[in-house]
């Protein structure tokens, strides 16, 4: 575990990162004594047990895929299944691991298909993904061309996620950091930074906002995706309780109000490039997400509005400039 952090740390010497080793380690050693999930052991287990890889097949250009099944023995494939399994639920993918689908809740796919004609070229930049889950998109923006790609999220279960699809591909350049923004200091350095579905759960969506901006080398490029309303620019809707069976939601805009917010903490050329309802195909319970999903969240007689009578969900996709 320590190496993954070290590499990391060596990864970002000399480049323009560099002063983020003022703060970083000391964080990360805290988390590693201090903040680990009561899993993080049984999790831990699971990584030193997975079998090794050398595959030379991978395909992060319209997919995630890692290793072909004729690689594996049958008990190897099934050994396999088993210890993947243990670190369910699989919210954020799929993922397809020596012909194993992690058939994950969210078709996280088709967001990316949703955005990606939309931004710009990701090749040759640094990225970083703020609530990036278990890393999926992290892929996916390697795929794109990214030269250096971070995740941030404070979940252990995520962590171990990442790390166990990296075991299959150990890509220098892909890093999963357990974190959460407001641990960032003023990075100022990335050339995009993308953030999806993490704004509704944030108390001070400006706040946010500007620490978004903050990660941002002038003139980099943010992606923001998150829960819309129709509306005005003075429509937002501020759940009394909880919006479709989620506690932690505070603030959901009308795009007109994103945009407004987004221009007074600094972006420029704030565009809505795209706004999808969620269909229950993508997201939905599967083998690898057992519990309540979409579908359970929606009035079961009207499934324009979730079950506590809100608009049912509408994502937003936009972009800007630091």
């Amino acid at each position: 575990m320590n190496s993954w952090f070290t590499d990391f740390y060596a990864a970002i010497a000399k480049t323009s990162l560099s002063h983020w080793l003022e703060t970083l380690p000391a964080q990360l050693s805290h988390w590693q004594k201090e903040a680990q999930h009561g899993d993080w052991p049984k999790w831990e287990k699971v990584l030193k047990n997975l079998p090794e890889s050398n595959s030379d097949h991978i395909n992060i250009t319209d997919k995630v895929e890692f290793g072909l099944a004729e690689e594996l023995s049958e008990g190897h494939t099934k050994q396999l299944t088993h210890l993947l399994k243990k670190m369910m639920p699989w919210r954020k993918g799929p993922f397809h691991i020596h012909g194993i689908h992690i058939d994950t809740e969210w078709r996280s796919d088709w967001k990316w298909d949703r955005l990606v004609e939309h931004i710009s070229p990701l090749d040759g930049r640094s990225v970083l993904d703020i609530g990036c889950g278990s890393g999926y998109h992290l892929w996916r923006m390697r795929g794109a061309g990214a030269n250096f790609v971070v995740g941030i999220d404070p979940s252990d279960l995520f962590l171990s996620q990442f790390q166990a699809i990296k075991h299959f591909n150990p890509d220098p350049n892909v890093h999963l950091l357990p974190l959460g923004v407001e641990q960032l200091p003023a990075l100022k350095s990335f050339d995009t930074v993308f953030s999806m579905g993490v704004l509704y759960h944030r108390r001070s969506p400006i706040d946010f906002l500007s620490q978004l901006k903050a990660q941002l080398r002038p003139g980099g490029e943010l992606v923001l995706e998150t829960l819309v309303i129709e509306g005005d620019v003075n429509t937002v809707l501020v759940p009394t309780d909880r919006y479709a069976k989620m506690r932690n939601v505070w603030f959901i805009p009308s795009t007109a109000a994103l945009t407004l917010w987004l221009e007074r903490v600094g972006f420029k050329n704030v565009k809505v490039v795209n706004n999808d309802v969620t269909s229950l195909d993508e997201q939905r319970q599967t083998p690898w997400m057992e519990t309540e999903s979409l579908a359970d969240f929606l009035d079961p007689n009207d499934k324009t509005k979730t079950i506590e009578g809100y608009p049912a969900p509408l994502r937003a996709i936009l972009t800007a400039q630091a």
